[in-house]
């Protein structure tokens, strides 16, 4: 995944030889790069004054293999520096119900779309087995990843005799992963922007010699040079809040497979949590009496 600097080198290169359209393309990217990346070709095209099929032409330039794949790597670049205030700004055009709700649910599937097609399916079953069979599991997420590590956690519960959730409390990160050791495993979730704990939570666990495992975005990630196995899954923005839609639908997925690797414990586990369940009537029948 490019910096902000490789994308200056980028077009940079060759400048001299490119039509006066192209230059002027270059020119507005390094303007205004922060809106520039979430225009469609025909937008650019507008605000460089140039035609949507020059803006096509520029990024096959490039090297992309058209306009969405050179979309997808500036708007990369630009989520990963983001603060909410920028993202309020970028959605400001979308000020009527309908089209905020278009634009969200057409992310979130492209979202969904984009983490199937891109999934490694080695890596899903390392990650898997290594849930599977681990000693302790910690899950970490703080900030907007701490609902994708709830939900984790509270399910990978009911298959696994000690799972913990780790994240924003009463005790630091680390202090809540004091104990990790060898045969643990840390399962660590962080998107755009970053946690610094996240990544220094990894730290401390491989030093451990826990193993680690990333769910986040890029192999550009800081999470992934601490993580002996990595799942990718796109968080692509439609307003200011974070799209946890993909993540969550990997995270369930995850689960699922390991709910399959332990049937038989899980099966006796369900039918002793729906015993529960019933003798103290945690739910409402379905007629709404108690």
């Amino acid at each position: 995944m490019y910096e902000v600097q490789e994308l200056e080198e980028l077009l940079s290169r060759d400048h001299g030889r490119m039509s006066k359209g192209q230059k002027a393309i270059a020119a507005y990217l390094r303007a205004d790069l922060d809106r520039a990346a979430f225009m469609t070709a025909q937008k650019l095209g507008e605000k460089a004054r140039v035609s949507e099929s020059t803006v096509v032409r520029f990024a096959a330039r490039l090297g992309f293999e058209g306009y969405p794949q050179f979309q997808e790597t500036l708007q990369e670049i630009v989520r990963r520096k983001m603060t909410p205030v920028q993202r309020m700004e970028l959605s400001e055009n979308a000020k009527d119900t309908g089209s905020i709700v278009r634009s969200v649910v057409k992310s979130d599937i492209q979202n969904l779309r984009n983490t199937l097609e891109n999934l490694d399916m080695q890596e899903f079953e390392a990650i898997s087995d290594a849930l599977y069979s681990a000693r302790r599991i910690y899950i970490l997420g703080i900030r907007s990843s701490a609902p994708l590590a709830q939900f984790a956690g509270y399910y990978l519960s009911f298959l696994h005799p000690d799972v913990r959730i780790v994240t924003s409390g009463f005790n630091d990160v680390l202090e809540q992963i004091f104990h990790i050791g060898e045969g643990d495993v840390l399962m660590a979730i962080s998107f755009p922007r970053y946690s610094r704990r996240i990544v220094e939570g990894m730290r401390y666990a491989s030093e451990r010699k826990a193993a680690c495992i990333a769910i986040t975005d890029t192999p550009a990630s800081p999470l992934v040079s601490e993580a002996a196995h990595c799942l990718y899954a796109k968080s692509g923005l439609a307003s200011f809040a974070d799209s946890l839609v993909a993540p969550m639908s990997l995270l369930n997925a995850l689960v699922a497979s390991v709910g399959m690797k332990r049937h038989q414990e899980t099966s006796e586990s369900f039918r002793r949590l729906e015993d529960i369940w019933s003798r103290y009537r945690v739910y409402t029948e379905r007629d709404g009496k108690e």
